[in-house]
């Protein structure tokens, strides 16, 4: 309808291709379709719509102010008249016990779809443009529903500073026990209403819960907690406080417009305009600003803080339409013959006007102490702030057990996985190896467990944070057995504990053998073979540091974890690092390193194929003249091995020193966390990263060295290295491992 918006439109014909929403109904039923398609109308097939059943009563109610003002400016009293009578059916289907209309309506049979009411999403800006109609159009009969309705609503959904959607044909019943965040109008509307102690209130109530997260949830419980946590940006709120100070003058409204404008610079701003909250508990963005926001909010932002100088017009002269629109309410005196005759029913009856139904009050004569506005601020301020929460990462008394602590979460544990989703908490494995976190709080069982998973969420990230400070660069595991000889170098995963092979000049070397069980997650079988060398263990049903403990036991000198990821690779995936597991794990002595999927199979075919496959775990890749200082060696391989070997040492320095950081960006509409380093099972105490911007990678590879020139002086070498010709060809289209 947004064609139809402007006041100066001397064409009409974007407006005569609209009104076949409304024309092409029955005679007794004129409703909005939902859509209509400007070229080829609401019907037939190329239209692609008006199969639409349903549609919201402020869809339907909110074009009179467009239609009469395009009538008034045409001279063509049809578009007025499409707009009355669509506002006529309204109030004919409003329920006549309560004077309460239904949130949706079906444009065929008139019949009530949703049948809650309230003044937020789906019936707003009716209420408002009955109003508005008879102040631009002067005509008695929108005032009379307006009001009609407007006690109705102090009666049933007003409760003081809260407003509560209930039934239409059982009033006293609530439909609900949340509010969302398109109410906020309504102070404005009172404004207009002359209604100001009840537009104090809940204005009031609303800024203090914008003070708590920001900015207005975008739907919020009865005890003040979030219950939808979007916020695009909406102007509602600005409008009711621009409104506000119109009305009263109070410079307090000027310090809450200040805050509106501050919360946008430091939370919404973005290179390229503002963007919407994808979550207003955690900061996070949404990639849309929608048009409401520049047509609405900087406008009445603007005004709010704007002299009377700065204005190149009286404001005073103008209505302002739902998306903030100008119409000069010089359109109720304009000459048009055949515009409808205005309608006044209550001719020759008696008016009781104690409510100021039919007048707007004078509240510097009724509430003539300055400090009354204040007054009814103070206890509203008092209530939302003992009941809004506070972030914090303690249980409230009396609320039963302690929720699943972050440090003590493990992905494979149903019971935790139980809790996780009566929280709202849903886990997501990546193809890369990471996990995702995910909270949609409106899964949750109840509104506790709702704040129990957004406190697990934060925790998750404090624990992430620590983690990203202690980032280790990544380690290598190095086959030196023949006829490797060290050509082949896997890039691995460090651990946060057990021994720092930084700190060691020659690494750790030894046989490898497959730990019995294979997960490592419970006393090993074949501990006798595991004694003394290297134990490869599969990722999953326990925690590193318990695999670590079980190896070590056995005897082991180190530990390889295989990712059970399958296709995961170093190639594609960022540099992962094991977690502890929450406890001291200063027991753990042995190095531990990761290797993804890929890599580890490479190391599993060695071994298959030769048995003895000996490993070195380092920092770093060695070069083959120190790794085998002191034992034969075919000269061909060490031809030339240690200036290689320099250049490795620097290329690798420099890497170090230029690697690219990348983050991951948030995923969903809701907190959202990933996984850099984890415990074995997927997630870990400090093993799961904010998905946004708390941490760089470090791009690794896993390659071969290039293939040294010259003649073998030992033939069983070359024998042993035909058998492998095809590996390593395989290997020679890996990315070159610098290390």
């Amino acid at each position: 309808m947004s064609c139809c918006t402007w006041p100066k439109i001397l064409d009409s014909d974007c407006c005569l291709h609209l009104t076949p929403a409304v024309a092409c109904l029955t005679l007794e039923i004129w409703i909005l379709h939902l859509q209509v398609n400007l070229r080829f109308g609401v019907r037939g097939p190329e239209t692609r719509t008006g199969t639409e059943t349903d549609t919201c009563t402020a869809c339907a109610g909110t074009i009179i102010l467009e239609f009469a003002a395009l009538s008034r400016f045409t001279g063509d009293p049809t578009f007025e008249a499409h707009a009355r009578r669509a506002l006529d059916f309204l109030w004919e289907k409003r329920q006549r016990n309560s004077n309460l209309v239904g949130t949706t309506i079906n444009i065929h049979s008139g019949e009530w779809v949703r049948r809650d009411s309230g003044v937020g999403a789906g019936i707003d800006s009716y209420y408002e443009y009955l109003l508005k109609a008879y102040i631009l159009l002067g005509d008695d009969q929108f005032l009379q529903r307006f009001n009609t309705h407007y006690a109705s609503i102090m009666k049933y959904i007003s409760q003081p500073p809260l407003l509560l959607d209930v039934h239409i044909h059982k009033p006293l019943l609530p439909a609900r026990t949340w509010m969302d965040s398109l109410l906020a109008f309504f102070p404005g509307l009172q404004v207009l209403k002359g209604d100001i102690r009840p537009a104090i209130e809940t204005h009031e109530m609303l800024y203090q819960v914008t003070k708590k997260h920001n900015f207005l949830p975008e739907a919020f419980t009865t005890d003040f907690r979030v219950h939808w946590a979007q916020h695009p940006l909406r102007p509602e709120f600005a409008e009711s406080t621009y409104f506000l100070y119109k009305a009263t003058r109070d410079p307090y409204y000027l310090e809450v417009g200040r805050t509106i404008l501050e919360n946008l610079n430091r939370f919404a701003r973005v290179p390229c305009g503002f963007a919407a909250m994808k979550d207003v508990r955690t900061g996070s963005h949404e990639d849309r600003m929608d048009s409401f926001f520049l047509a609405e909010m900087f406008k009445y932002l603007f005004l709010l803080f704007a002299e009377e100088e700065d204005l190149p017009f009286n404001v005073e002269d103008y209505i302002f339409t739902t998306e903030a629109h100008l119409l000069p309410l010089s359109l109720s005196t304009a000459s048009n013959s055949q515009a409808p005759t205005l309608v006044n029913n209550m001719a020759g009856e008696e008016l009781d006007d104690s409510n100021f139904e039919w007048t707007c009050p004078n509240t510097r004569l009724l509430f003539p102490d300055p400090a009354f506005p204040r007054n009814l601020r103070e206890p509203i301020r008092s209530a939302v702030d003992k009941s809004c929460p506070h972030p914090t990462t303690h249980r409230d008394p009396g609320m039963g057990r302690p929720p699943l602590r972050a440090q003590d979460f493990m992905a494979n544990n149903p019971e935790h996985l139980e809790l996780l989703r009566r929280m709202g908490v849903s886990l997501i494995h990546l193809k890369d190896g990471r996990v995702q976190l995910v909270q949609h709080a409106t899964q949750a069982v109840s509104a506790v467990a709702a704040e129990d998973g957004m406190r697990f969420m934060q925790e998750m990230m404090e624990l992430s944070s620590q983690q990203q400070k202690e980032q280790l660069p990544p380690r290598a595991v190095q086959i030196i057995s023949p006829p490797f000889f060290g050509r082949v170098v896997l890039t691995a995963g460090p651990a946060q504990f057990g021994m720092d092979l930084s700190k060691s000049s020659s690494g750790v070397r030894g046989f490898v053998t497959i730990a019995e069980p294979y997960n490592g997650c419970s006393v090993l079988s074949n501990g006798e073979i595991v004694a003394g060398r290297i134990a490869l263990l599969q990722r999953g049903q326990c925690m590193f540091a318990e695999k670590a403990r079980h190896i070590q036991k056995a005897g082991a000198i180190g530990g390889i974890v295989i990712d059970d990821n399958e296709g995961s690779s170093s190639d594609t995936a960022p540099l992962f690092q094991m977690a502890g597991d929450g406890r001291n794990t200063d027991d753990v002595t042995l190095p531990l390193l990761f290797l993804f999927h890929k890599e580890g199979n490479i190391l599993l075919e060695a071994l298959k194929e030769y048995r003895e496959v000996e490993v070195l775990l380092s920092d770093k890749a060695r070069d083959r003249e120190s790794i085998f200082k002191g034992k034969a060696l075919p000269g061909a391989l060490l031809d030339g091995s240690t200036d290689g070997a320099e250049e490795e040492d620097c290329s690798t320095e420099e890497k170090d020193h230029t690697s690219p950081a990348s983050s991951e960006p948030v995923h969903q509409s809701q907190v959202t966390i990933q996984e850099q380093t984890t415990d074995d099972s997927g997630v870990g105490p400090e093993s799961v990263q904010p998905a946004e911007g708390l941490g760089s990678y470090v791009p690794v590879a896993v390659g071969e060295e290039p293939a040294v020139d010259g003649d073998h002086s030992s033939q069983s070498v070359d024998s042993l290295m035909a058998d492998w010709e095809e590996d390593l060809e395989a290997f020679k289209q890996m990315e070159k491992d610098e290390l």
